[in-house]
């Protein structure tokens, strides 16, 4: 009887022996899919001309902590846009602070630096300076649609 037993732990264990068992697939780097990933900094983002409104407001002090003036070229992202990047909800550590972007309308373009957020702006809208504004359209427009892309 024991013998019995034996013989049939050894062929079970013979068996498994045998048996290949996969190994699991090799992990592959995904940290740069997607655009807008929360927890990318600003200089890994690479998006293509986005097209948006672009409105102007009188400068101040900017969600990026520095004080600018209208004459200045610089540029409010939307809050929808901005605040993914904002690293444990202080906007003056936002990496995309200090970001140049190309702003284009008619023809026009401009460059500008990322300073605030827009509160009022949707996704993909930029709010400029005056100065900025005033280089793609006269201020009275108020309101163009346009193109931009990070530089």
């Amino acid at each position: 009887m024991l013998s019995k037993i034996l013989i049939s732990l050894f062929t079970i264990t013979a068996t498994f022996a045998g048996m290949t068992f996969a190994s699991p697939a090799p992990k592959t780097d995904d940290t740069h899919i997607g655009t807008h990933a929360p927890a990318m900094a600003a200089r890994d983002i690479d998006v293509a001309a986005t097209s948006g409104k672009f409105t102007y407001y009188n400068q101040g002090l900017g969600a990026c902590g520095q004080n600018y003036g209208d004459g200045d070229y610089v540029v409010a992202l939307s809050h929808a846009d901005f605040d993914l990047s904002t690293p444990n909800g202080n906007p003056n550590n936002n990496p995309l602070c200090g970001k140049r972007l190309r702003a284009s309308y008619n023809g026009k373009s401009v460059e500008v630096t990322v300073v605030d957020r827009c509160v009022t702006c949707n996704s993909e809208d930029l709010d400029l300076s005056p100065a900025a504004f005033g280089a793609l359209a006269d201020l009275s427009v108020g309101v163009i649609q346009g193109t931009w892309d990070y530089i």
